[in-house]
This record gives C-alpha cells, structure tokens and sequence, in this order.
C-alpha cells in the first residue's frame, strides 16, 4: 500500500494557524505557552493526556532516557516526555503538515533542543541499529499494514535492555468497525489486528511482555464523555475536532459505538528487547 492515502488523511495545510486561533479564543497567550496548553490537541489519542502519563509511569521512561515516538503526531507525547521526565524524544512521522507544525510548536513551548521531529515512513525508520532505550507509539499502526515489518524495524533500533511502549487501537471480536473513525474515512487505510495475533507477532520478535492490560472500558467511558459533552456544550475551541476536519462528529460518535459493540479493542503495553 502507498503511504500516500494516509498521509492524506490527516494533512492540512493551515492547522499551525488553526491551532494558534484557537488557543487564543481559549484564552492562552500565544507567545507564553506551556506543553500542558497544547494537550486538548496535540494528543491525538483516546484519553490524550491521561493515557500518555499512564504510559509512562509504565515504560519506565526517565531523565537522559532516548524516546522515539513512532506516529508522533503533533508531538504532544513527545513534548511531555520531554518536558515532564527529561528525556531526549524524537518523533518520527507520515504527515509532513504534522511534522512542520509540531517542530514550530516546540519552538512556541522552549522544546526544540530536546525535541526533533523528522517527516519518513516507520517501515524504513532512518536510524541505526539499537539507538533508542524506549520506543513509544500511540494510535500510529492501525493505519499500517506491514505489522511484521513495522515491529522489526522498532526492534532494530531498540537498544538491548530497550522497551517498547504503546497503546493503541486494535480488532475487537465483532467485526470490522462501522466509518468514518479519526484514523480512517473508510476501510482502505484501515489495518486493525487482533491483539492475540499482535501479541503473537511482537514474541516472534524476540520481545518479552512486561505488561498487557485491556483498557477498552476506560477508551469507552472516555469517549462517552466526549460525546456528551460535545451533545451539551458543542465543540471546545481546542480539540481533536481541529484534526478530524468535517466529518470528526460522525468520526467520534463511530468510535464509541465500534467501542461499545466490541468492534474495536485497546490495549495498553510494554515489551522488553532482551540485553
């Protein structure tokens, strides 16, 4: 598949200045801002902040720690890594729009010495061998079809003794997910698996699981809330919605129901690469 149809997905083009209105209708001062600011957003994930501190305290990941972040958006994780544990993150991403405004938006928090973002595929990941202690993912491989592939490769730049971390979005047992969902308008970009398989997948690699833990109920109350808040109040002036273009209330509402029908599961974890 040709990276082409996903990095269309989620481009566009005016999502810097987007970003910076809406800060500013949230009452943020736009030259003074704080990661912690940005977080309604820049965490394109289930339960955004929330889930990025709990993955944390998981992976163990602490100062002088080396991060990459595969499908690091925007760099929200990236900038809380960064600025909450001192470590050193790079992202690594399909979308060029979110790479350009995640750099500029590093430099807006102070993050840009610790923080590099770098626009390439996570089948070809340009780094060598055993270069990172942690490897981190939220929400990138549903839109990859290669899973084999993409795990080989953040198993060859894992250092031995180097974990991966993720949480992520997989198959549940009801079938395929109703569309559009915030990763896919419909089912051609869309590459869930089954956790069972992927877990099966990642021991192939000669990863060890430290840590497996089923979070669907939690990503469904999480989106519950979002639905209903959204129902009572419209749409934050900051929010996934910004990301989600025309189609984000039918992309949520989808998303808690293939949740609450079982049609898609999440799973928090973390592997280790053996020393």
């Amino acid at each position: 598949m040709s990276d082409q149809p996903v990095a269309r997905h989620y481009a566009r083009a005016d999502l810097f200045e987007a970003i910076l209105a809406a800060l500013e209708k949230a009452g943020k001062d736009v030259h003074a801002l704080k990661p912690a600011d940005l977080a309604p957003v820049d965490e394109f994930h289930v339960r955004g902040r929330e889930a990025t501190e709990e993955l944390a305290r998981l992976s163990g990941v602490r100062r002088g720690k080396t991060v990459l972040d595969v499908g690091s958006g925007l760099g929200g994780s990236a900038r809380y890594l960064a600025s909450e544990f001192g470590c050193q993150v790079t992202g690594l991403d399909l979308t060029e729009d979110y790479c350009r405004v995640g750099t500029l938006l590093n430099e807006r928090v102070g993050l840009a010495g610790q923080v590099t973002l770098h626009q390439g595929s996570a089948l070809e990941m340009p780094f060598p061998a055993a270069s990172f202690d942690v490897a981190w993912t939220e929400h990138a491989q549903m839109n990859i079809a290669d899973k084999a592939r993409l795990y080989g490769e953040i198993a060859r730049v894992l250092k031995p003794g180097g974990r991966l971390a993720f949480h992520d979005i997989f198959a549940g047992p009801a079938g395929p997910p109703h569309f559009p969902v915030p990763w896919a308008e419909d089912a051609s970009i869309n590459h869930l698996i089954a956790p069972a398989a992927l877990r099966r997948l990642l021991e192939s690699q000669g990863l060890v699981i430290a840590h497996w833990d089923d979070v669907s109920e939690r990503a469904r109350a999480w989106y519950q809330g979002a639905v209903d808040r959204i129902a009572k109040h419209g749409p934050p002036p900051l929010g996934f919605h910004l990301l989600m273009g025309q189609t984000s209330r039918a992309k949520l509402d989808n998303a808690l129901r293939n949740t609450a029908e079982g049609r898609i599961a999440f799973i928090q974890a973390v592997l280790e690469k053996p020393a």
